[in-house]
């Protein structure tokens, strides 16, 4: 059959043996019934289950490594990565021992902010040495941490330290022991810790609720709704502050640029699976009591937005692969590792070749920590890797401690920055906004570059494009017969994804193989008046032989139980009032509502009697629907052939609850909704609500020379419909 058949006569055959719908109106289901929609089971939070599933192939492995390395730093606010300024390194109060010295180190990382530690160095080294990064976890001041009595008397008894003295600080035993070895070691703070106070603790690790004078559209803070919609998060601030480490550990004359190491307990697992993953300078990984398929990551600085959403730890450290890994377990969330996680690791680097590779230590006789056991397996893999020719097993020996005040880098001829500043936290975030929004507008001179740079990113924040919309077919539940038209009752299932849609199709007897897809807040109810009645703008397709179809999105229409708006969209357990724990595992509402106009799409381009009767694909959107049209124009492609969109000015910049329907992280960083629209240019595109010069968008429909592809109305908001169904008409 020609692509332009009528579909009067193939959904006459298809739907010939249906009993009409008895009851009137576009209802799709039984009344009290809902759609069988994986998406309303409860949200994922971070204790729940994070298989990974090896590659069978390597070319389809390099291709979802490419993706998730990619998600990594989109959520880590580090795509485009922020501008390199200089550390401004000042080292100084040095310590001399026999065979190592110590000395105190702070940088910035971005301007006026400073990460802070402790430099290890071997005394006499031979030529150029291992670099070793060493990020502490969750423990109080941790540079400066020694054990408390009681417990540290468990621990020798045990065998979790070996030595009286030494033993009670696990930080400084591997500092010593590695620069005894022969490596030169950067042990800094995290946030929150030790010298590193420009942050406080509470507002790193322990945040609970949200500052009203930090939740504002100018001046924000971290955590705010404003925060997240530019991927700011304390997380994604101590990736950053991991990358300029390797920055600085690799700015020393002493350092073999191709023995770079990296390890680190529980958090310090977490920042050294992260860096691993998307740093490649590093050479060797040991993210020690952390890599689960269990718990993710409890701490507010363990998590952001868009992060772990369809992936986890196992498969953040299977993308260091094929380069050497270690890890370890305890008796905590890793202790099952050795039977879920690891074996797939091995098969993932039995595929690339080096199946010896990959090392799992276990230890779940032992807590959680990062004890001398633990340890001395570290040393015997670098040792291994590094040649360093050590006797193996490594066993460290005994050293002399030093003190908080020995330690510290601020003293009276290097006194801290202010502690706990605002104004400060403020400035830091103005500043990775006005550089990321730089580097962004400067991508945007042509819808190639455009796409290139900033394309990639979006597609991580919607999560789905039209290449991976997924399987997708028709129920049909009944229908109607208007005279010159069917109205067509349905569910249009993607079967890959879980998901269904009640949707009705307006498709005319003597159709032209156009076909209009109608969203509004509504759902499938803006095809029609308050009485049952067809919209005019609608009938107005509809008679000119333009099938419409109308849909309830997710949380619309026959989705809720109430037939109520959402006013909030749902969260985790967590009570911390912290978008990363609920949107760090799941999509958003806005992103899982473009899922749903991909599927439409698909619906309508696949396979079956829908694709048979179209041959053009326009959506349009109305109210909050319209910029999630946006949003799905810029990841379909040419799969949409025309939109008609009404943003109604919407800017997710000026949310003020992460909780609100149209929340989507990251979309106020990537030019907000501008950049959506942008994205999909020089497609046909008729846009409303953004004044009369919407200089982004224009301004690439100029540089691709397709001016006339573009129709910008700046009419009244009632007549947006009317005119809309006159240029899609055209």
């Amino acid at each position: 059959m020609h692509l332009r058949s009528s579909v009067g006569s193939l959904v006459a055959l298809l739907f010939a043996s249906l009993p009409p719908v008895a009851a009137s109106g576009p209802r799709v289901l039984e009344t009290g019934t809902l759609p069988g929609d994986l998406r309303l089971q409860a949200p994922k939070d971070l204790n729940g289950y994070f298989p990974f599933a090896p590659p069978t192939s390597k070319v389809i492995w390099d291709e979802r490594s490419s993706y998730v390395r990619r998600q990594i730093l989109v959520a880590q606010g580090l795509w485009p990565m922020p501008a390199k300024t200089p550390l401004n390194v000042v080292i100084h109060g040095k310590i001399e021992r026999p065979d190592y010295t110590v000395e105190k180190v702070y940088f910035e990382s971005a301007p006026g902010f400073f990460v802070t530690g402790n430099l290890y160095r071997p005394k006499n080294p031979k030529g150029r040495v291992p670099g070793v990064l060493f990020a502490h976890g969750h423990w109080t001041d941790a540079r400066f941490f020694e054990e408390t009595d009681a417990k540290f008397q468990v621990e020798l008894a045990t065998g979790q330290e070996r030595f009286e003295q030494g033993g009670r600080s696990r930080f400084q035993s591997m500092c010593v022991q590695l620069a005894r070895m022969g490596c030169v070691v950067w042990q800094w703070d995290m946030l929150g810790n030790a010298d590193a106070l420009q942050l406080s603790f509470e507002l790193v690790h322990r945040f609970a609720k949200q500052r009203p004078e930090m939740n504002t559209v100018e001046g924000w803070g971290l955590y705010s709704p404003q925060a997240e919609a530019r991927l700011q998060s304390i997380m994604g601030l101590q990736t950053w502050n991991a990358i300029r480490s390797l920055d600085f550990l690799l700015s020393l004359p002493d350092v073999d640029p191709e023995r770079t190491v990296m390890t680190g307990a529980s958090g310090g697992g977490t920042q050294t699976m992260l860096l691993a993953a998307v740093d490649p300078r590093l050479k060797l990984s040991f993210p020690a009591v952390m890599v689960s398929t269990a718990m993710q990551g409890g701490c507010t600085c363990e998590n952001s937005s868009l992060l772990r959403v369809n992936t986890g730890n196992v498969e953040f450290a299977g993308l260091f692969a094929p380069k050497p890994q270690g890890m370890t377990t305890a008796n905590d969330w890793t202790k099952e590792m050795a039977t879920k996680g690891f074996p797939d690791l091995k098969k993932l680097y039995a595929l690339l070749g080096v199946p010896n590779d990959v090392m799992l230590h276990r230890g779940e006789h032992f807590p959680h920590n990062y004890n001398a056991v633990s340890r001395s397996a570290f040393y015997t893999w670098l040792n291994q890797h590094c040649k360093l020719g050590s006797k193996e097993p490594v066993i460290e020996r005994d050293y002399e401690r030093l003190t908080r005040k020995e330690l510290t880098v601020w003293d009276a001829q290097h006194p801290a920055p202010t502690a706990n500043d605002p104004a400060f936290e403020r400035k830091l975030l103005k500043w990775f906004a006005d550089d990321a929004g730089k580097q962004l507008h400067a991508s945007a001179v042509s819808p190639d570059r455009l796409r290139t740079e900033m394309g990639g990113a979006v597609d991580v924040l919607i999560g789905r494009t039209y290449a991976n919309a997924g399987e997708v077919g028709w129920q049909s539940k009944g229908k109607r017969d208007r005279g010159n038209y069917l109205e067509l009752t349905g569910l249009v299932r993607n079967t890959t994804h879980g998901e269904e849609l009640p949707v009705v199709w307006l498709a005319p007897k003597q159709g032209n193989g156009r076909t209009v897809v109608w969203l509004d807040d509504a759902g499938k109810s803006a095809l029609f008046e308050a009485d049952g009645a067809v919209k005019p703008a609608v009938l107005r397709l509809v008679q000119s032989g333009v099938a419409v179809l109308g849909a309830d999105l997710l949380f619309q229409g026959e989705f809720l139980k109430d037939g109520q708006p959402v006013k909030q969209t749902r969260v985790v357990k967590e009570p911390r009032e912290f978008a990363g724990y609920t949107f760090g595992y799941n999509h958003a509402l806005f992103a899982q509502r473009a899922h749903d106009i991909l599927t439409l799409v698909k619906f309508l381009r696949g396979a079956g009697a829908a694709a048979a009767a179209t041959s053009s694909v326009a959506v349009a959107g109305f109210g909050g629907t319209g910029p999630i049209v946006a949003a799905a124009r810029a990841v379909a492609g040419a799969a949409i052939d025309r939109a008609a969109v009404d943003t109604g000015g919407f800017r997710f910049g000026r949310l003020l609850d992460y909780r609100d329907p149209q929340f989507l992280p990251g979309g106020a960083k990537y030019l907000d909704v501008p950049g959506l629209l942008a994205l999909g240019a020089p497609q046909a595109l008729w846009l409303a609500g953004e004044g009369t010069e919407p200089a982004l968008v224009t301004g690439l429909y100029r540089a691709a020379g397709k001016t006339k592809q573009l129709a910008v109305f700046t009419g009244a908001t009632a007549q947006r419909e009317t005119a809309a169904v006159a240029w899609l008409l055209e």
